[in-house]
């Protein structure tokens, strides 16, 4: 019967638009959806049948949004003075942006207890490449949220990049955001054969 709270709950959580991230947060609303229940078994037909729940209370904490997280790390990024940020995703988007970040030399300051909380140092502008004389190869993997906003955001600043990724990566268009770059000055490419990744950008501002 646990199994079984556990599974209406899951409905009932998708059904009003919240999500339990965490098996704590999942075990405390079970046993408070198991409590609140009542069943009538029927030996004879081999049937269960669940009294619906009127209301369940608890307290959850929503994960925070793949989109949302890569833009206000890049918005921190791009921004004056420290950013704090709270509740980032923990997913490999996230950690993808990060790594470019660091690769891009933009401190950003983690707490080790907390991955979903970190403290971005602005550059007060467009971010230049810490290696003018070099290209500087970001890998993103799959991460889309950070390959499109971060296409865009270098070619605002100086320097030579190659944005590139896994295999997959490599499959999904993104000919339409260089086409708007290119009208804007920028010097970026993407394959022209596929219209996708990698994208070399030579950016000398916009």
């Amino acid at each position: 019967m646990k199994t079984l709270a556990a599974a209406l709950l899951s409905v009932i959580s998708v059904s009003n638009g919240f999500t339990v991230p965490s098996h704590r947060q999942s075990s405390y609303l079970a046993k408070t959806a198991l409590n609140a229940m009542s069943f009538e078994k029927d030996e004879a037909k081999n049937q269960l049948t669940v009294t619906p729940i009127k209301s369940i209370d608890g307290t959850v904490t929503l994960p925070g949004s793949k989109s949302l997280s890569n833009r206000c790390l890049l918005l921190a990024a791009l921004s004056e003075g420290n950013t704090k940020v709270e509740n980032l995703l923990e997913s490999d988007d996230i950690r993808y942006m990060l790594g470019a970040l660091d690769d891009l030399k933009v401190p950003v300051d983690k707490i080790p207890d907390d991955p979903t909380i970190v403290t971005v140092t602005g550059q007060a502008g467009p971010i230049n490449s810490p290696t003018p004389d070099e290209t500087l190869e970001l890998f993103l993997g799959n991460a889309g949220t950070a390959m499109r906003p971060l296409a865009a955001a270098l070619c605002m600043g100086e320097g030579k990049f190659v944005l590139d990724g896994v295999e997959r990566m490599r499959e999904r268009p993104i000919a339409d955001l260089i086409d708007g770059l290119v009208q804007l000055g920028a010097k970026v490419t993407c394959v022209p054969e596929t219209g996708c990744p990698p994208v070399t950008i030579d950016a000398n501002g916009l």
